[in-house]
């Protein structure tokens, strides 16, 4: 019973620790992408017009529409200088979205005035030396105008722009270390898109159901557009954490299938000492099936008990974790200080059900085993 509750409490918290980390990226990721992304099927751009986009808001659902362009840019600032992505961002970018509160210097402003702002990720910070503070310093903006030329001068060849900081949010490395957010208008400009646009970012009405809006919009924008929710604009690293969790899952299922051979021999062992026991039994009328019960019955609650104990156990220890931080990640550059945990009832259900059987097909051969001993063992 011990060694079958052990298991079960490792294994419904470390299935905890992978829900719980699936969200946290959901969750981090949510601060920055858009609950619907529209993007072009082929090529990184394409063509807007009034109609078209009068078309997507009156699709039922659709709540806000905001317009982005990206793409990669050289920056410097003072002496220093990087590679970044530029994205830049309608006016009702703020309304979508959660940075707000992952802002850690200056403020979430992209215009100050008739002024552009840029908002930069952390890691850009820390690369390029920004202070929203310095007045004197801007961000310069370079991107080539045309990959034909010939030309080795700057003026001719490139595209600069400059704009000053205003903020600095922090959410992720991955986006820490990549982006820079800019009015639409001053991006338009650097990259020369005119009427174009890379992605079309949508919320959705909060009466609305999120698959029910995003089939209703590619539906109507057909084959050309791609329409993702949250978890398919990061399919990749979220189906990596649930294939890390279901190898978790075999791997453990499979050390308690070489625990279960302790149940195996103890009921081996107890058919064996109870041979003179079972005899009687047989001779009082018993029926080989009823001596069969009594050893299935034996693995049914050594299973039965254990998996409840260690389900109660281990919820027990996930919900301190969850409200009390029980163990840390004992890492400076961590988003969290400590492990974060969710608890799904479909968990539960697979491993009490995976742990119940496999001790129950442990029990199976000594059941056998003892309804063989059909006579009374004489001294």
């Amino acid at each position: 019973m011990l060694v079958v509750g052990f298991s079960t409490m490792a294994l419904i918290i470390i299935l905890s620790v992978f829900n719980g980390l699936e969200n946290l990226l959901r969750e981090l990721y949510g601060s920055f992408d858009p609950e619907l992304k529209v993007t072009a099927r082929v090529g990184k751009s394409f063509a807007l017009d009034a109609d078209f986009v009068q078309k997507i808001n009156d699709i039922p659902g659709v709540d806000q529409v905001v317009f982005t362009i990206e793409d990669n840019a050289y920056v410097k600032y003072n002496k220093s200088e990087m590679v970044a992505v530029i994205k830049g961002v309608s006016a009702n970018y703020t309304r979508v979205n959660h940075l707000k509160d992952k802002i850690v210097e200056g403020k979430l402003n992209f215009w100050n005035g008739n002024l552009p702002m840029a908002v930069v990720g952390q890691g850009i910070q820390f690369s390029l030396g920004i202070s929203t503070a310095d007045d004197y310093s801007t961000l310069q903006v370079y991107f080539p105008k045309n990959l034909r030329s010939k030309s080795l001068t700057t003026n001719s060849s490139m595209n600069k722009m400059n704009i000053p900081v205003a903020g600095v949010f922090a959410i992720e490395r991955q986006f820490d270390e990549k982006y820079i957010l800019v009015p639409i208008n001053f991006a338009a400009q650097l990259f020369n898109y005119k009427n174009r646009v890379s992605a079309l970012e949508i919320s959705v009405a909060k009466e609305s159901q999120t698959p029910e809006v995003q089939q209703a919009l590619q539906n109507y924008l057909g084959s050309k557009y791609v329409v993702k929710n949250a978890d398919q604009q990061h399919a990749i690293i979220l189906r990596t954490v649930r294939i890390e969790k279901l190898f978790v899952f075999i791997t453990f299922i499979f050390i308690i299938g070489v625990s279960s051979i302790n149940i195996f021999f103890s009921l081996s062992m107890l058919a064996i000492d109870k041979k003179k026991d079972i005899g009687m039994l047989f001779s009082m009328g018993a029926t080989t099936r009823q001596v069969r019960t009594i050893f299935l019955a034996e693995g049914g609650i050594i299973s039965l008990s254990g998996a409840l104990v260690g389900l109660l156990v281990g919820v027990i220890i996930i919900l301190l974790q969850h409200h009390v931080g029980l163990v840390q990640m004992g890492l400076q550059t961590s988003v969290i200080n400590y492990y974060p945990v969710a608890m799904q009832w479909q968990d539960f259900v697979f491993t009490a059900a995976s742990i119940i059987a496999i001790t129950l097909l442990a029990s199976i051969q000594p059941a056998i085993m003892a309804s063989r001993f059909t006579e009374v063992v004489k001294k």
